[in-house]
Formats: C-alpha cells, sequence, structure tokens
C-alpha cells in the first residue's frame, strides 16, 4: 500500500523498542508495527524492512483504526517483553510484543514473534495486516491457508502465521478485524519454519500465551538478577545491559554491532553501513562493559567465539590485511562483498541501501589492541584462556611487531588513503603492553623482553610523531592537524596518566573543536576528509568517552552533568541509534553495541568516583 498524503508520517528510528531471541531481533514501532525482522538470525535477508522503504519494504501493523490513538511504550520490569498501550476515546488495549526464550542454550528453540493482544478497558476495534516481502523484497511471497493458520512461503523463506482470530488472504498480505471488549485476548504468532515442504507447522493455541509469556520474562529477569552494578544509574544500565544481551548471538557466542543495516548518519546522505556483523572492536568493548557487570557466561561465550578466529589465523590471514579481519559474520566466515539494493528507497530517502560490509578488506591496527585487552580482561575477571588460545595469540603479537607502524584505515574505518593513525598506534601499544601483563600474570611462554622493546618503540613514536607542539595536542594521524575523539581513549586504556599536561592539553583541544555542549563528533569531516562525501551527527559513544576523560581528569561534576545530559538523549525506553543529529534526533543503526556499552562504562567509573 502507498502511504496517502492524510496519513501520519512513519515511524523515526527513536520511535522503536527491540525485542529479540538470542539469534535475531525484530524492531517495533509505536504505532504498532513491526518495521524490521530478519528470520533466522541477525544478518539474514529481512522479511519486514519498513524501516528502509515504507512502500515496499513489508511490515507486520497492528493498531486501533477508530478515532484519536495515543501511545505509550515501556518494557515489562527487568525484562526485554515490549508492552504498547494505546489509548482511544472508546478504550484502551495493549500489545504485548516477544520473542520466546525458554531456557538458555535451548536445543529445541522455536522461533516465533509473539503478539499478545488484550483489552483493558472499553471496546476496541484494530486491524491487522501482515505484509512479508522476503529477501529485502526481493522475493514474492504465496500465501495458502492451513489448519489454524497461514503459510507464508518464498524461495527462500517458510513462515507460519497463526492466531486465535480470523485470518484471511488479500493479495500478497494476511489481514484480521479485531473486536475486543475489556477482558478479550487475541494471540498472534509468526513462527520460522525449516526450509521444504515438511508438515512441520504447529499453531499456537490460547492457552500457549501465557506460559510463553511468563517463562520469557523470568528468562530476562533472571538473567538480568545477576548484575554487579548496584549505583545510581541502575535502571539505565540495566536497559543497557539488557540490549547488549539481545545483539549476543547465542548459538554462536558473536555479538553484533547493531541489528540493522543502512539507517542514514546523515538523513539524505551517503553514509549507509551495514552494522549486522561482529566487529572484533565493539565486541571487544562490549566484553569488558559484560565482565563490569559480572556476566562471566556471555565473555566465556564470547572467548570462545574469538579463540575459534584465532585458531583459523592461517586460513583468514593475507599477506596484506593480516591474520585478523576488522568484522565477521556470526558463524566466523569474511562477510561477502558491499551490495547496493536499489529498489529500496531508503530510511527518510537517504540511499543506497547496503547489504555486506566493505570494511571486512580494511587494514584496521587497532583491532588487535581491543582483543588482546579483552582476553586480558577475561584473564583478570573470569577463569582464563587456554594453552591453545594462549599460542595463537603469541602469533598475533609476532605478527604485530613486524606490521606495527603500516598505515591503516583506522578505528572509523576511513574510506580514503591509509594513514599512520594515532588511535591505531595507541592501540597497538595496549596489545603488546596486555600481552606482557598477561604472560607475567599467568606465568605463560613468550618473548617478553622483545615485546616491550616494540612496546616501548610504539610508545615514543606517539610521543613524538603524534603530538604536535605548536597545538599542544595529540592528533589524527602522523602529519595530521585535525584531533580525534579517539584519543578520549588514552586515559581509559592506561596510556597516559589521566592528569598528564600532554593529555589535559589535548582534551581542552578536543573540547574546543568537537565538542558542542556534552555531545561529542568523531572528527571534522571537512578538515580531515574521510573518503565519504556528506556530513554527520554526533557519535554518542564519543560522548560517553568525554564522560568518563572527563570523570578520570577529576571533574567530576562536569562528568555526572555531561552524562545526565546524554541520557536524556536516549530513546523512550532507554535505547541510543549510533549518532544524534543537530536538533536530537536519532541516527544511524539502532541499538548499537558501542553506544550501550559505553554508557555502562561511563556510569560504572562516575560512580566509583563519586563513593
Amino acid at each position: 500500500m502507498t502511504r496517502q498524503e492524510d496519513q501520519p508520517p512513519p515511524p523515526t528510528i527513536s520511535d522503536h523498542g527491540m525485542v529479540g531471541d538470542l539469534r535475531t531481533a525484530a524492531l517495533v514501532a509505536t504505532d504498532g508495527s513491526i518495521d524490521w525482522f530478519c528470520p533466522g538470525r541477525f544478518d539474514a535477508p529481512s522479511v519486514f524492512a519498513r524501516l528502509l522503504d515504507t512502500d515496499k519494504g513489508g511490515s507486520w501493523d497492528l493498531r486501533p483504526v477508530d478515532g484519536e490513538v495515543r501511545a505509550h511504550q515501556f518494557y515489562f520490569p527487568d525484562s526485554n517483553i515490549l508492552n504498547t498501550r494505546f489509548l482511544t476515546d472508546e478504550g484502551m488495549v495493549e500489545v504485548h510484543d516477544f520473542m520466546p526464550l525458554l531456557k538458555p542454550d535451548d536445543a529445541e528453540h522455536r522461533q516465533r514473534l509473539v503478539r499478545r493482544v488484550q483489552c483493558v478497558r472499553g471496546e476496541i476495534r484494530l486491524a491487522m495486516r501482515l505484509a512479508a516481502r522476503p529477501d529485502y523484497a526481493r522475493e514474492r511471497p504465496t500465501l495458502r491457508e492451513v489448519d489454524g493458520g497461514v503459510l507464508i512461503e518464498s524461495a527462500s523463506l517458510r513462515l507460519g502465521l497463526s492466531a486465535t482470530a480470523d485470518l484471511r488472504i488479500e493479495g500478497d498480505d494476511v489481514v484480521a478485524d479485531l473486536r475486543l471488549s475489556e477482558g478479550d485476548r487475541v494471540l498472534l504468532v509468526l513462527e520460522v519454519l525449516d526450509a521444504g515442504d515438511g508438515d512441520d507447522f504447529v499453531p499456537c493455541q490460547a492457552g500457549d500465551a501465557d506460559a510463553l509469556f511468563g517463562a520469557t520474562n523470568r528468562y530476562w529477569q533472571d538473567w538480568i538478577g545477576q548484575s554487579s552494578y548496584k549505583g545510581r544509574w541502575r535502571e539505565t544500565v540495566n536497559r543497557s545491559a539488557l540490549t547488549l544481551k539481545m545483539l549476543c548471538h547465542e548459538p554462536s557466542g558473536g555479538i553484533v554491532a547493531a541489528v540493522t543495516t543502512s539507517l542514514p548518519e546523515e538523513i539524505g546522505g551517503g553514509r549507509n553501513w551495514d552494522y549486522r556483523y561482529v566487529w572484533i572492536r565493539d565486541a571487544g568493548f562490549s566484553l569488558y562493559a559484560l565482565l563490569r557487570l559480572g556476566f562471566l557466561s556471555e565473555a566465556a561465550a564470547f572467548i570462545r567465539w574469538l579463540s575459534e578466529r584465532l585458531g583459523e589465523q592461517d586460513e583468514q590471514s593475507s599477506e596484506e590485511l593480516g591474520p585478523l579481519r576488522v568484522l565477521y559474520d556470526l558463524d566466523g566466515n569474511i562477510p561477502s562483498d558491499e551490495e547496493e539494493l536499489d529498489h529500496l528507497a531508503g530510511y527518510a530517502g537517504s540511499k543506497p541501501v547496503r547489504v555486506g560490509n566493505a570494511a571486512a578488506g580494511q587494514l584496521q591496527l587497532d583491532i588487535y589492541g581491543d582483543l588482546i585487552d579483552s582476553i586480558y580482561l577475561y584473564n583478570k575477571y573470569g577463569p582464563g584462556i587456554s594453552y591453545d588460545a594462549w599460542q595463537d595469540l603469541r602469533r598475533l603479537v609476532d605478527w604485530l611487531l613486524e606490521h606495527w607502524d603500516a598505515p591503516d584505515a583506522g578505528m572509523w574505518e576511513s574510506r580514503d588513503e591509509p594513514r599512520q593513525h594515532t588511535t591505531s598506534r595507541i592501540m597497538e601499544w595496549v596489545a603488546i603492553e596486555r600481552a606482557v601483563r598477561v604472560a607475567r600474570q599467568r606465568g605463560l611462554p613468550g618473548d617478553i623482553t622483545e615485546w616491550s622493546r616494540v612496546r616501548d618503540e610504539i610508545y615514543a613514536n606517539v610521543m613524538d610523531e603524534c603530538w604536535d607542539d605548536e597545538q599542544q595536542t595529540f592528533v589524527q594521524a602522523t602529519g595530521s592537524k585535525a584531533v580525534d575523539a579517539g584519543l578520549l581513549l588514552m586515559p581509559q586504556v592506561k596510556f597516559v596518566a589521566p592528569r598528564d599536561p600532554r593529555f589535559l592539553s589535548t582534551l581542552k583541544v578536543v573540547e574546543e573543536r568537537l565538542v558542542t555542549d556534552t555531545l561529542v563528533f568523531r572528527y571534522d569531516v571537512e578538515s580531515a576528509p574521510d573518503g565519504v562525501s556528506g556530513g554527520e551527527g554526533t557519535f554518542s559513544l564519543c560522548s560517553f568517552w568525554y564522560v568518563e576523560a572527563l570523570t578520570r581528569v577529576g571533574r567530576i561534576a562536569e562528568a555526572r552533568l555531561a552524562l545526565e545530559k546524554m541520557m536524556t538523549y536516549a530513546n523512550h525506553l532507554g535505547l541510543f541509534a549510533e549518532q544524534i543529529g543537530l536538533n536530537g534526533e536519532q541516527l544511524g543503526n539502532f541499538p548499537q553495541a558501542f553506544t550501550h556499552l559505553a554508557l555502562i562504562s561511563a556510569a560504572h567509573n562516575l560512580d566509583r568516583e563519586l563513593g
């Protein structure tokens, strides 16, 4: 259907909540529409992609149809079950959206999207329309009625829709008219079925709703109950932790950067990337945040995933890119090249829509520091890594000793000419320094003398070549005059003391050039071109790094105000996209793991200083 001129505009990025089953996730808008869902796993082709094309993308709409409608959305306490409440002149109805999770590591897991509709007061009429558009709307589904529901099939997908209300087929869509009085309930369940023609569709019954809801609610409450954080911002930190957990892929142990692709960093711009992969950098920082909160099992699962990548060095290695890649798919494979989906209009007309990510073909040397720092933390707070994993890690360090001074794309994945980025040098120092620490703490074998020599050489390089004496600041790259928000990490990773005069003067320059109120840009794209046209918003990740930098230099009152201000930029559910635009709108892929983990770290460290 094409949106009519008198209809309200489609929901924005921030108008969504997320539900998930540790395999994939769905985004549910405040107007009751499921606007994004990739069945099976995070990086699978979408079946609902209204976020990327309001007309063609597909969605699962469920909303009142009479009179003026007001909507409120919230999560059940300490849970990832989403409640969308609609209020009309005739009454009130709630839609409870969730993906059932019955127990950890469930070998018999069935992937289902459950929508439990219940009338709280009065009488309500709702319209339901499920418009499945498989394979990013490149396939047309076939629909057929079966006992208890409708089968939705295409060349790549089989779904079963069951309901405790009458369903009917209209063209390529499944529709239903729901009339509910106080106390009435309707259950709608979309299940992802195995490929083939098997008779495996078992429609859900009315009695299933409460059991699925109860089990899923207990799962999430039991999980977050393990958190060790008891500080001032407990509700916000717990929501970030619950969000990070939903970005974990339980079968593999990988952690995806976000659940979406191609949500723009600038409306109408071309900075639209696919984030449904496991970035070594993002996952390493996520591990840090989860360890801080006491979630050792998630850390162990990621270390297992990481150990498998380390063990595959010889298979994945290339002379140009080194033994590890920047990002992997959930199975640990290198993603395919970027593909542009020209048939989709893009969010708010922001093209191109991309699947795949060419950053997998970049050299980014900072990832070795991110990776080895996460192993160091796991060794410190967890049971420690195995001997085989240590041997693999030693090979990484040995490679880094020979290649640390190579130009690279940097942590922001510049698509311009490679440069000798300061943050890459800093994280290379972290990689070798943490390896030395682990070897000494555990008495593990390694050439500590040679490692220490190169570590010190890198340190001297940063201090000599990446410092601009005239500007009194560290700069983005050797020979550059620009600064970079990544420099805020220097005391956090123990490269410099927080009150080292060089860092204090760098912080001052970063504040002058990149900070607007409490919001922080990654860098100035005009003075530091990155090979991509257009601008972008402020990076919420960097804004939380700023909070942590203020904390570490002792500007505690300013840090607290900055943190409180940043938290107001979250959406109504406490979720953050990647960036904040000029008028406060959320931009970029959503929700972003990196932002939520930085929030956890900033809150944890500020709490500690406040006592």
